[in-house]
C-alpha cells in the first residue's frame, strides 16, 4: 500500500540538498535582476506590453495544463481591464476569462501581503464562481476520498490521494503559517526564491484543498513566492514553461508526494523557474520587435493586414505553424482570396512579411518579417 508524504511521521518537515542546484540558482537570480533592469528602462506603453503579453501566458497556460482553454481575447481584455489600460468599458463575454484575468492582476499587486485563508478563498471565487457545480470559496468537504487519477472508467490509476476533507483545515492553518513564517523577515526565512517557490508549491497540491482549481490556485502561489522573496512582481511564467512538459511537471509532483526528502523536487523546480526566466527575456526582446515594427508599418498596412499580423504575432516568436497562407488569411479576415492574395503580395513586397514557404501556388506561405536591429 501506498504511503504518502503526508501520512509520514515527518510529514511537514522537508529536507532537500541544494548542492546540485546551486549554478542554477545563481543564474536564476541574475537573470532576475536583468529582466527587471530591461523593464524599468522601456518607455511607459512597451513596459505595459511586455507585463501584458507575460501576464496573458501565464493566465491561458495555467487553464492550458489543466485541459482547459478559456477565450485568449477575453482573458487579454480583463488583464487590461483590471490593470486600468481601458479607457473605455469593455464586455467580457467569458465570465471564467474575466476571472482568471482578475486573479493574475490581483496575485502580481498583493505579493507583499500576507498570505491569509480568506485571500485563498477570494482567489478561488474569481477562477471559479462561474461553476455552479462547485462550491467557490471554501474548503473542500466532501467524504469521497480526493484523489488524482488517470485512465478511462475502470482502468483508472490512482496517481495521488489527498488528506481527507476533515483534515484540510487544520492543515491549511499550518500551511498559512508556515508561508507566511518563510517570507522576509519571517521565523523561517527561506532566502532563495525557487526553493521557497517550490516547496510552495509541493505543500499546497499536497493538501489539495478545494474541491477544484488547486492547480491554478497552486502556481498562483508559487508566484507568490517568488515575486514576495525577490521583493517584486516577477517577470515570468511558470505555467508556459511546465505546460512545455507537463508529464515531467506530474511525474516530478507524483513522486514528491511519496516522501518529505524532496531535493528531485526541488531541483526540477529550480531548473523550471529558471527555463522560465529564460523564456521571458525571449518574450520581452519578441515585444520591442513587435512594438518596432508597428512603428515602422503603421501607415503603411490596411484594417485586413493590421488584423492577421496581430493574430499571426499573438502566437509568439515562432508564429504560425506552416506560415501564413491564403486561406488563412480568408478565415481571419472574412474576404475574398483575391484581396487576401492581393493584400499578401504587398505585405511581402514591402518587407512586412517573408516567405516561410515555396513561392508559388498553393504551398506559398509567409511570416512576419520581424529581422530589423532590435538588440536589447
Amino acid at each position: 500500500m501506498t504511503t504518502y508524504n503526508w501520512q509520514q511521521k515527518n510529514w511537514t518537515n522537508f529536507t532537500y540538498d541544494l548542492a546540485g542546484a546551486e549554478d542554477d540558482l545563481l543564474v536564476f537570480s541574475e537573470k532576475a535582476g536583468r529582466v527587471s533592469g530591461i523593464i524599468e528602462g522601456l518607455p511607459e506603453e512597451t513596459k505595459e506590453e511586455v507585463i501584458v503579453d507575460i501576464i496573458l501566458a501565464e493566465a491561458i497556460k495555467t487553464s492550458e495544463i489543466e485541459g482547459e482553454y478559456p477565450s485568449r481575447k477575453d482573458v487579454l481584455s480583463s488583464i487590461r481591464k483590471n490593470l486600468g489600460l481601458h479607457t473605455s468599458q469593455v464586455y467580457i463575454k467569458d465570465k471564467s476569462a474575466a476571472g482568471l484575468g482578475e486573479l493574475m492582476i490581483d496575485v502580481r499587486r498583493s505579493f507583499k501581503t500576507p498570505l491569509t485563508e480568506e485571500k485563498l478563498f477570494e482567489w478561488h471565487r474569481m477562477l471559479l464562481q462561474e461553476n455552479k457545480n462547485i462550491m467557490a470559496g471554501q474548503w473542500r468537504t466532501h467524504e469521497d476520498p480526493m484523489q488524482v487519477v488517470s485512465g478511462a472508467m475502470g482502468k483508472t490509476k490512482v496517481h495521488y490521494e489527498a488528506p481527507p476533507s476533515s483534515k484540510v483545515p487544520a492543515e491549511m492553518k499550518k500551511f498559512i503559517r508556515w508561508f507566511n513564517e518563510t517570507a522576509p523577515g519571517g521565523r523561517q526565512e527561506i532566502k532563495k526564491a525557487p526553493v521557497r517557490s517550490a516547496i510552495a508549491h509541493l505543500y499546497f497540491e499536497t493538501v489539495h484543498p478545494f474541491e477544484d482549481g488547486n492547480g491554478r490556485v497552486g502556481r498562483a502561489i508559487a508566484e507568490k513566492a517568488l515575486s514576495q522573496t525577490i521583493g517584486r512582481p516577477v517577470m515570468l511564467s511558470l505555467s508556459r514553461t511546465i505546460e512545455a512538459n507537463k508529464n515531467a511537471y506530474y511525474t516530478a509532483l507524483e513522486t514528491a508526494q511519496r516522501s518529505n526528502e524532496i531535493t528531485p523536487w526541488v531541483t526540477y523546480f529550480i531548473h523550471t523557474t529558471l527555463d522560465a526566466q529564460i523564456e521571458a527575456e525571449s518574450q520581452i526582446e519578441f515585444t520591442l520587435k513587435k512594438t518596432k515594427f508597428f512603428d515602422r508599418f503603421k501607415d503603411r498596412l490596411n484594417e485586413r493586414q493590421v488584423m492577421v499580423i496581430r493574430r499571426i504575432l499573438e502566437e509568439g516568436p515562432k508564429g504560425f505553424e506552416g506560415g501564413m497562407n491564403a486561406r488563412k488569411y480568408i478565415g481571419i479576415t472574412k474576404t475574398s482570396k483575391a484581396t487576401a492574395t492581393r493584400d499578401m503580395q504587398q505585405l511581402l513586397e514591402t518587407g512586412a512579411f517573408k516567405l516561410a514557404g515555396k513561392a508559388g501556388g498553393r504551398s506559398t506561405s509567409y511570416q512576419v518579417n520581424l529581422s530589423t536591429d532590435n538588440s536589447i
